[in-house]
C-alpha cells in the first residue's frame, strides 16, 4: 500500500515520532525532509541547503538531524536549525547516510562518499557532547539499529553484503570486536530496524523487499514491494504495528510507477518505540 506517492530520488531515514504520532523521512538527493501522520492528506515538506539523511527525536518539537557537514537540532514547528557539532565538515567528498538513536540516548551516524567511493566513510556515535569515531574504511554505511535489550548494535557496510553485530557496554559504547550477524548475499543490505521481539528487518536495495532475520541471524520471511530500490524501514502507528519503507528512483534507467514512493504495511508484530536522543 502506498503511504506517500511523492517520488523520492533517494528516500531514506524513515522514523516514527512517538510524541507527534507521525512518520518522517528524507529525500537525500533533493535535500528534503517530509512529515506525515497516517491520517494526513499530504506530507509537510522542509527544504535544506545541504544533504540531510538521518534523524532522531529530542522532544515533541525538536529533531536531531545529520547532514553532510554536521549534526544539528531542528525545530519542526519553527523550521529553525541550531548547530551541534561538525560531521566531516572539512571533507567535501562525503555526506551523512544511515543513522539512529541508541537505547542510551546517543546517536549513531554513518558517512559515505558522495559518489560511493570505497572506504571513504566511517561510523560515529554522538553521546553527551562527544562525537567519537567507531569504525573506519566504510564505503556505504547502513543498517544502524539496536536490540530491545540495549546490549547489541547492528550496522553494515553495504558492499560487503554482511550485517554486523556489536556488543555494547553499560554506557552504549562498543565492547569488543564486531561479528557477523547475517551474510545476506546476494542481496545488498540497506537500512534496518529491529522489532519488539528482537527480529531485524532489512531493506534490500534492488530486490523489491524488506527481509526479516531472527536474533540468531537466520532468515525468517520477506515482504515484497512494487519498488525495486527499498532503502529504509521503520515501525510506527498508534499501536506500533505498521511498517513503512522508503524507496529510491536514482540510477534507474527505466523507473516504474512506484519507484521512489513510501509504502506502509500492516504487521502482525510490533516495533520498538524509537529511542529518544538525550543531548
Amino acid at each position: 500500500m502506498i503511504f506517500d506517492d511523492t517520488p523520492c530520488a533517494l528516500g531514506e531515514g524513515a522514523l516514527w515520532h512517538p510524541l507527534r504520532q507521525s512518520f518522517l523521512w528524507f529525500d537525500i538527493n533533493k535535500k528534503l525532509l517530509f512529515q506525515r501522520a497516517p491520517d494526513d492528506d499530504k506530507a509537510q515538506v522542509f527544504e535544506f541547503d545541504e544533504h540531510v539523511s538521518a534523524m532522531g527525536w529530542i522532544d515533541k518539537t525538536t529533531l536531531l538531524i545529520a547532514s553532510e557537514t554536521a549534526l544539528f537540532q531542528f525545530d519542526i514547528e519553527r523550521a529553525t536549525s541550531t548547530h551541534i557539532v561538525g560531521l566531516e565538515a572539512d571533507n567535501p567528498m562525503t555526506r551523512s547516510n544511515d543513522g539512529r538513536a541508541d537505547p542510551y540516548g546517543g546517536f549513531w551516524i554513518g558517512t559515505m562518499g558522495k559518489k560511493g567511493e570505497a572506504g571513504a566513510g566511517a561510523i560515529y556515535r554522538y553521546y553527551r557532547g562527544e562525537l567519537r569515531k567507531l569504525y573506519t574504511d566504510i564505503s556505504v554505511s547502513n543498517s544502524i539499529c539496536f536490540a530491545p535489550d540495549g546490549k547489541t548494535a547492528y550496522f553494515c557496510d553495504t558492499p560487503t553484503k554482511r550485517i554486523m553485530q556489536q556488543r555494547l557496554d553499560d554506557a552504549g559504547w562498543p565492547n569488543g570486536e564486531a561479528e557477523i550477524f547475517a551474510d545476506v548475499a546476494p542481496f545488498k543490505p540497506d537500512g534496518s530496524v529491529v522489532d519488539s521481539t528482537g527480529c531485524l528487518w532489512n531493506a534490500q536495495w534492488g530486490a523489491h523487499r524488506v527481509a526479516c532475520y531472527d536474533a540468531s541471524g537466520q532468515f525468517v520471511r520477506a515482504i515484497e514491494f512494487t519498488a525495486s530500490q527499498i532503502s529504509c524501514p521503520a515501525f510506527g502507528g498508534a499501536d506500533m504495528n505498521q511498517l513503512i519503507a522508503t524507496s529510491a528512483r536514482q540510477n534507474l534507467t527505466h523507473p516504474q510507477a512506484d519507484d521512489g514512493k513510501v509504502f506502509i504495511v500492516p504487521m502482525d508484530i510490533k516495533g520498538q518505540k524509537e529511542h529518544q536522543v538525550r543531548l
